[in-house]
Parts: C-alpha cells; structure tokens; sequence
C-alpha cells in the first residue's frame, strides 16, 4: 500500500513543459522505430554536429539517435572512414606514455604552456573516479573536481566522467583528461596521436581537436556552475601530440573560444529538433527493418546541407553527396564556391548565367560568371589559332 505522500506524487498531473517534452521524445522514437534504442552521442559527434549547423538531416537523426552508420548501410553508402586498429593501438600506446607516473609529464606540459607563474608540479594528485555507470562516474568526478579546486595543488583527472544536457538527454562525455590549476581553474587535455612537426600540426586535425574539447569546456562549465564560488574554466585546452616522429610528448594551447560560442548555439539549435520532426510527413521512420526504397525516401524528406568536409565527420555524407551530384547542386563544390555564387544553387543555373541564357547582369556573381566565360572564350579562339597556324 503506498504511502499518501507516493500515491500524490504518482497521481500529479504533468505540466505544460513535461507534457510537451514528453510528446517530443516519443516523436523521436517514432523516427527511430519501435524497439530501436537511441544511439548515444559522444564529444565527436556533437562537434561535428557544430561543424555543419545548418544541416537539418544531421540534426535530426542525431537528435533522434539514429545510427547513422547502419543507415548508411542499409542505403547502399556506407561511410568509408574510420581509425584503424594500428592507429587505434599507437594512440593508446602514446597516451599511456603521456600519462605515466602519475601524469607527471603531462603536469609539465600544462604548466610549461598554460600557467608558468604557478609552482611547478611537484607531486600531483591523481585521485579515483571509479563509479559503477555513468551517472555514478559523472557524480564521481564532479565531487573529485570539487575536491580538488579547494586543494591548492595540480591534480590530474584521468579520464573523467561528464554530463551535458542535448535536446533535453543527458549526454555523457569522456575527455581524455582535466588539469586542476593550483589557482582552482580546470583545463580541458585532449591528447591526440598526429604529429606536431616543428611545434605546429595538420590545421585540419587541430580544428577538429579544438571543436571535440570545445564540448568537452561546455560539460565543465556546467559542473563548475554548480559550485559556489564557480571555478573558472580555461578556454585554452592542452593538445598534446607527438612530438615531429618520434614517441616523446609535445603540446600546445589551443584557443576554443570561437568552437565553444559555435557548439553552444548548434546545441541550444537542437533542443529544436522536434520542430523539424513535425514538419515531416506522417509515417517517417529511419528503422533499419525497413527496406532501402522506404529509407531513401525517408531521408529524402529531411533536408540536408551538404559539403565537401561532411566526409570525413559524418556517415551519410557519400549518400548525400550522391544525391547532391544527382541534383547538380554548387553544394558539392564546397561551402566557398556556393558562397560566391550568390543565388545561383545549381550547376545548370550557373552555367546558365555564363552563357548569356538566364540570370541579371547586375549581379555581381552573374557579371564574373559571363566574363570568366568570355576570357575562357579568348583563350579557347587564340590556342585554336595558334594550333592552325604550326
């Protein structure tokens, strides 16, 4: 027999704002399928989430928990990227040596780059954040982080345990390593396994490092506003690679305030998701039972914006690139030509505008267009010429 207090509790009608998440989270189930689990978000799925904002298919299926790879599968374009168990192997290997000793060396590097004025580290800290779950690591480490902001000394968290709310879930994040400051302020350490060749590395790797510990800053800011005072949270992150080709450690600090602003508003933007859910046609469904025709139209219905760089972050990217191709949309070209083009947004139109058939002469992308097509003509005429005359 419940007690008056359980059966109040229990019989307490929904409010307006749980009914209406309620009601979006049973939609997204209906994307997914029935009986299908969501597919749980990490760091480097957010980020590049972050990466491309507008595409409302990646928001969808993300939001929704689509597993994107199997859909990309069952589609007949599988995603042809990955780490290989070599480079999977070498990583770890690389991070071990970076951790050893309790993290000594990586202490070092965060106080060579990041805070100098402080006392070198002599001895820090690595306490335990082992939990049974997630929810028990993630309560493990917010208590360690509490802990070791009054402390007074480096401390190195290995491997914590994060939480960040997207569209209303809870997402649990694992960065590779926060630093405690003596002066109480955290920094993110993301440790990768790509060279740093005379102390600067791939710029595209650094970029997608910088979005990845972007959500990695956003997690501990959310701790740290839970403490009173709230510790301050470095907006500079520790990249640590190897150093030219050798195995020895190097790092750099790595500015992600402009990825952090990024991710933030993309985040808050899929808190909407649901929006875009209900604007689909009834019956949409993702589940991978259905047949390759039904997903195809399914995914069809949910608009994408897609890019060249959508290659190498996500897994529907061959498929839309298919269909882009399919289209002739200045999409594929990349984000810089279809900026260019103005209000051109097909191949036809474009060449179109060129040839004097369509577009007004006004525009300025309409003007270059006609007289990159009258030089080419000139170019064409003078080499035929010359070809006549030998």
């Amino acid at each position: 027999m419940p007690s008056p207090r359980t059966r109040e509790t229990a019989l307490k009608p929904l409010t307006s704002p749980d009914r209406a998440k309620s009601r979006a989270w049973g939609r997204l189930a209906e994307l997914r399928g029935p009986g299908v689990p969501p597919r749980a978000l990490d760091a480097r799925a957010l980020a590049a989430l972050a990466a491309n904002p507008g595409c409302g298919r990646r928001a969808v299926l993300d939001g929704a928990g689509v597993d994107k790879a199997a859909l990309a599968e069952a589609l007949g374009a599988p995603a042809a990227f990955g780490q290989s168990q070599f480079a999977f192997m070498r990583g770890n290997a690389f991070e071990a040596r970076v951790k050893a000793d309790g993290g000594a060396e990586l202490l070092r590097l965060a106080h060579t780059r990041l805070d100098p004025g402080a006392e070198p580290p002599r001895e820090g800290r690595v306490p335990d954040l082992s939990a049974v779950g997630p929810e028990g690591r993630t309560a493990r480490t917010a208590l360690a982080l509490r802990e070791a902001t009054g402390a007074g000394t480096w401390t190195l968290l290995d491997h914590p345990m994060l939480a960040l709310d997207v569209a209303g879930s809870p997402v649990h994040l694992e960065p590779d390593a926060v630093v405690v400051h003596p002066d109480g302020s955290w920094t993110v350490v993301e440790i990768k396994s790509f060279p740093m060749l005379d102390g600067s590395a791939d710029p595209a790797k650094v970029g997608a490092a910088a979005r990845q510990s972007a959500v990695y800053v956003l997690a501990l800011e959310d701790v740290a506003g839970r403490l009173d005072p709230a510790p301050r949270v470095r907006h500079q992150v520790l990249l640590v690679c190897p150093k030219d080709f050798s195995n020895l450690p190097t790092a750099s600090a790595v500015d992600v305030r402009k990825q952090r602003a990024v991710t933030a508003r993309q985040l808050t933007r899929l808190t909407r998701v649901e929006d875009i859910a209900d604007a689909l046609p009834e019956g949409v469904c993702f589940s991978p039972e259905l047949s390759p025709q039904e997903l195809t139209a399914a995914v069809e219905a949910v608009p994408a914006t897609y890019a060249p760089e959508c290659l190498a972050a996500c897994e529907l990217a061959f498929h839309c690139r298919m269909r882009s191709r399919e289209r002739g949309a200045v999409t594929a070209l990349g984000r810089s030509v279809r900026a260019d083009l103005g209000g051109l947004s097909t191949v036809e139109d474009v060449l179109a505008a060129a040839h004097g058939e369509a577009g007004d002469p006004d525009d300025p992308a309409v003007a270059a267009l006609r007289r990159a097509a009258a030089l080419r003509a000139e170019a064409l005429e003078a080499a035929g010429r010359e070809a006549v005359c030998r």
